[in-house]
């Protein structure tokens, strides 16, 4: 079809960074370039065997329709997880429900309560996770970006937003451990975002797919602090290395869980059983996070070792599998990440977040061995 019809969302939406990322790669491997790919947050540790047996043994002999509530026994591993690793004790019928990957329900998320005469602004951290912006507009709501700074250290301040666009909030996005910065939010400040919800009355959407990559002291959940007016997502993902099982489940208030559940079916959104069987082992293990945890340790502690004799510095860079790397004086983003691909180095420049101009975030992806071979050629690169 000649000039078909298109919504205009489409154009207001930066190219998909994945998109963007693969067609570079493909045009690199073409050239016979080795690729070192700190690009896409996708670990290439396996998945623990004991998962990958788990959704083996549940392949069934006649695959059915799943339940878009998930499987009684995933929302029970999930409220045992948030019990063990939070301290949070949820009711897996009411205020728990499985997602098919974080990404599907950060999009369709707001479509469950953008109400027609309703509140229409989405305050969203930048540089942030691009599909936060892009439920909201999709969803017919208003977008208001607020930039992040190190001297604030990447806290998205309630305060910094101001009253008039909080009066007019529906969902306020809390996203720590922060992508892309890996900076992590303290208690206090989780509390001033939780009190300001309640008397502004809008809703905190809490992404916590890192919550178990730290390296410090263990991040908190926005659900320790307050349930009500509050949802919290994570992912196998991360934690587990299922990026590509797209599992993981939404939890928190139980009337916004409500809204959530009576919305999942019409969208057709629901992992397989066999799917739900993996989430289930990995929701119910704290041990293989911990090993996962200590890999990405050892790469993050290569790299800053690096930085440090390289004239380069991180900010941020707290927990998750990402550092937040300075782009050297003469160098912006994009001209940087551009250098560093000359040598086979594949990094994401940091406006591809938003606001992260002077900034490239290096997602810690390939293995030890491959790091090393990254960093030997990363040094022929001058800061």
């Amino acid at each position: 079809m000649k000039n078909p019809p298109k919504n205009p969302v489409l154009d207001a939406l930066a190219t998909n960074l994945m998109v963007q990322t693969e067609e570079k790669k493909r045009a690199l491997a073409r050239a016979g370039k080795r690729l070192f790919d700190f690009g896409l947050g996708d670990p290439r540790e396996p998945t623990p065997p004991f998962i990958r047996e788990a959704l083996r043994a549940a392949v069934p002999e006649s695959s059915q329709y799943p339940s878009a509530a998930g499987t009684p026994a995933l929302r029970a591993a999930v409220a045992g997880y948030l019990d063990r690793r939070f301290g949070v004790k949820l009711d897996p019928d009411r205020q728990i429900v499985p997602a098919t990957g974080a990404k599907e329900t950060i999009f369709h998320l707001p479509l469950a309560f953008a109400a027609p005469g309703g509140r229409r602004k989405v305050v969203l951290p930048d540089p942030g996770y691009p599909t936060y912006e892009a439920g909201a507009r999709f969803a017919g709501l208003e977008p208001v970006k607020h930039p992040l700074t190190a001297a604030r250290r990447f806290l998205l301040e309630p305060e910094d937003v101001g009253e008039e666009v909080l009066r007019d909030t529906l969902f306020f996005w809390v996203s720590y451990p922060h992508n892309p910065t890996g900076a992590v939010a303290p208690r206090d400040y989780l509390e001033r975002v939780a009190r300001a919800a309640l008397r502004y009355g809008f809703i905190v959407l809490s992404d916590e797919c890192y919550a178990d990559v730290y390296f410090g002291e263990k991040p908190l959940s926005m659900l320790e602090v307050q349930v009500e007016n509050v949802l919290a997502i994570h992912s196998c993902s991360k934690r587990s290395g299922m990026t590509g099982y797209r599992s993981g489940f939404v939890a928190g208030d139980p009337d916004l869980v409500a809204l959530l559940k009576r919305t999942r079916p019409h969208i057709g959104a629901a992992s397989p059983d066999f799917v739900n069987a993996a989430a289930t082992a990995a929701w119910g293990d704290d041990a293989h996070p911990a090993e996962r945890r200590e890999i990405f340790r050892r790469k993050r502690d290569l790299f800053l070792s690096f930085f440090a004799r390289h004239g380069l510095s991180c900010e941020g860079s707290d927990a998750t599998l990402y550092l937040w790397v300075r782009v050297p004086p003469g160098h912006g983003s994009e001209s940087y990440a551009l250098r560093l691909l000359e040598e086979g180095i594949v990094v994401s420049p940091g406006t591809a977040f938003g606001a992260g101009e002077g900034y490239v975030r290096v997602s810690l992806v390939p293995t030890l061995s491959e790091c090393d071979e990254a960093i030997a050629a990363w040094s022929k690169v001058k800061p």
